[in-house]
């Protein structure tokens, strides 16, 4: 069965072409196009890895990603975003509950 991914990207070029890529390599990708459609799929359906733009109309990719890491860490998810500061890298990385051994 074929890895399932979903691309939640708002620019039209970017998005065809992993939807492209990834289909022709034998991928199952779903792309969403605005962060409400991309979130709800997330939150309905099962993934493998979300890519992730960050700059989405209607609910931005660190909104889903912190809604989604409160209820699981089921998948794994490749940040795609134009924003290079260390805020922004520090906001996106997950916050790990520590484990006593």
């Amino acid at each position: 069965m074929a890895l399932r991914i979903l691309i939640i990207e708002d620019d039209e070029k970017i998005g065809a072409t992993l939807m492209e890529v990834l289909t022709r390599e034998g991928y199952s990708a779903t792309l969403s196009r605005t962060g409400e459609d991309g979130f709800f799929r997330w939150s309905t359906d099962s993934f493998d890895l979300v890519v992730l733009d960050l700059g989405l109309p209607g609910r931005d990719g660190l909104e889903i990603l912190s809604a989604r890491r409160k209820t699981t860490q089921d998948c794994l998810v490749l940040i795609l975003s134009a924003l290079d500061g260390v805020d922004d890298r520090v906001r996106a990385w997950p916050r790990v509950p520590t484990t006593t051994w």
